[in-house]
């Protein structure tokens, strides 16, 4: 009973900011200056006949409040809504998703298995030379720009050294997809790194390690089976959320090396002013952020049963 009120409760609390995150974004886009139909004519002048037509197809000519609760009804059916040129927003998502996805898991898993690796090194050699150095060159990578991050790994890794692709998809996975995923994981290394070292050496100071020890248990022993399992926790709940900011965080990377993906879609229709796009694509995104962050919870659930007790 008390799970269950707890789960209800979280779905409450993330329907409430759902509905809040994508009111303030609606708004937000659908009052910046410009016109969107004078944008998508170019040149040309459109009759004013077929302007008012399209501002009444489109709600435009209506208060915001009406723009907005008409996108949320149709919301919950499962429609994202229409482009000015009649385009389903879902449709253009759903042929972007596949490179979004990939780049984003690519990065993910390049990010775990580098910040595990890490941050068990740095745990294990705790005030030494090669704990300070990982922790200088960790830190160093996450304070550069992504941007900066980005185009001098294309120069070096792709112009220079001609190892990796430094645009699109041609070459495919993982050839096309390493060099953009090893610049994402760069940036979030630090963060892994640092919370898998601080929970490791929190655990190797704890009671039960040494009376492990004390036991005669041998080192590799007692820091693979109980070290790592209890440091993992907070690691896991970490990267479970961190997958969640990936799959929306990919707008620069896949500008800088051309990738057809969402994020790469969502700077095009910002740049060409393409409202209800903007505003679908950042729907799809909270909606995945939010379920994310919904599984964390659950999973934390399961790992700490402290947490079911609460």
């Amino acid at each position: 009973m008390r799970i269950t009120l707890g789960v209800l409760q979280r779905l409450a609390g993330f329907a409430l900011v759902f509905i809040g995150v994508t009111f303030i974004i609606y708004v937000a886009v659908f009052s910046l200056p410009g016109d969107p139909i004078r944008a998508l004519a170019g040149d040309r002048q459109l009759p004013q006949s077929v302007v008012d037509a399209i501002n009444a197809k489109y709600l435009l000519d209506q208060p915001l409040w009406v723009q907005y609760t008409n996108y949320l009804g149709n919301l919950l059916q499962g429609d994202l809504g229409l482009d000015l040129t009649g385009r389903a927003v879902a449709d253009k998502l759903a042929a972007r998703w596949p490179v979004t996805i990939t780049l984003a898991l690519t990065a993910w898993l390049i990010q775990v298995v580098l910040g595990l690796a890490v941050g068990i090194v740095s745990a294990l050699k705790n005030g030494t030379v090669i704990d300070k150095g990982l922790l200088v060159i960790t830190i160093g990578l996450s304070c550069i720009p992504v941007f900066v991050l980005g185009i001098t790994a294309q120069i070096i890794f792709g112009v220079r050294l001609d190892w990796l692709p430094v645009a699109g998809i041609r070459d495919g996975w993982p050839l096309s997809y390493l060099l953009p995923s090893l610049v994402i994981a760069a940036i979030g290394l630090a963060s892994v790194s640092r919370l898998v070292r601080g929970s490791m050496i929190e655990n190797l100071e704890a009671d039960y390690v040494r009376t492990a020890r004390a036991k005669g248990i041998g080192e590799g022993r007692v820091v693979g089976l109980h070290v790592m399992r209890n440091s993992l926790i907070p690691t896991a709940t970490f990267l479970a959320t961190d997958l969640g900011f990936l799959l929306g965080g990919t707008v620069v990377i896949e500008g800088i090396f051309n990738l057809p993906g969402v994020g790469n879609l969502l700077f095009t229709a910002i740049r060409d002013h393409e409202a209800a796009m903007v505003v679908g694509i950042s729907t799809a995104l909270i909606v995945i952020f939010l379920l994310t962050s919904l599984l964390v919870d659950a999973i934390h659930a399961l790992l700490d049963p402290r947490i079911r007790r609460a």
